[in-house]
């Protein structure tokens, strides 16, 4: 299972949030650089960097910060947030990005989804499903859709998307642990899917049992900066 240290980022600077409340805002650090090139450092390889301003303005905002890190370091980087648009994502791109996470497009703009992931392919485009109270939850998780999870997921992935990032926005930023229950339910679904857990990961044990579920990855962020997991903790999985 591929551990994916996540880099949230506000005003230029690294973040968390709660349950994706903007209101409950956490500086960690003031250059998202230096924490990327730590993780590279601790034998890192993936980098999730989510354009929180980008997600709330819907359009991408903080691309310098994303070059900044592309060029730093030589992490396989993926990118979200305020991606709506051709030009936002040729932004995200040209920024260095290797990966796009594909969210509230798919939601609000099906047609533009389908278009991107027959141009760019699987690898390169992610499926961003993050679900409130059962549905999936778009501008930032500031709205929820009418859509359920697995619907949504067998049209995307019948569309062409493989990998998929799955955040329960209840979990997200609480350290309360992941949403074993909605992977699992996803996993016997879709057996295929390069699922990606997302939100409440707080200890290695987390880590350990969403290997053993078959997790193609996890993404790992307030734990980190909360010191619940240790880069050497990390090693394991690396």
């Amino acid at each position: 299972m591929e551990i994916i240290p996540a880099i949230d980022i506000m005003d230029g600077k690294c973040v968390r949030l709660t349950e994706g409340d903007y209101n409950t805002r956490k500086q960690y650090h003031a250059n998202p650089v230096e924490v990327a090139q730590a993780f590279e450092q601790a034998g890192i390889k993936r980098l999730h960097v989510v354009d929180l301003d980008g997600a709330r303005a819907k359009k991408v905002v903080n691309s310098d910060t994303l070059a900044a890190i592309c060029k730093a370091t030589a992490l396989i980087v993926d990118f979200g947030g305020g991606v709506r648009t051709d030009e936002d994502l040729a932004k995200a791109f040209d920024a260095g990005a290797r990966m796009i996470t594909c969210g509230s497009v798919a939601i609000k703009n099906p047609d533009l989804a389908a278009r991107w992931i027959s141009k760019y392919g699987g690898d390169k485009m992610i499926l961003g499903a993050d679900v409130k109270n059962g549905s999936i939850a778009v501008n930032g998780w500031e709205e929820e859709s009418q859509m359920a999870i697995l619907p949504f997921l067998k049209q995307y992935t019948q569309m062409g998307f493989k990998k998929v990032i799955c955040t329960d926005v209840s979990k997200d930023g609480k350290l309360e642990g992941p949403s074993f229950a909605l992977y699992q339910e996803i996993i016997d679904a879709f057996p295929d899917l390069e699922l990606i857990a997302s939100g409440g990961i707080s200890s290695v044990n987390d880590l350990t049992q969403l290997a053993k579920a078959r997790l193609y990855g996890a993404i790992v962020g307030k734990a980190i900066y909360e010191n619940r997991i240790s880069m050497s903790d990390l090693k394991p999985f690396i």
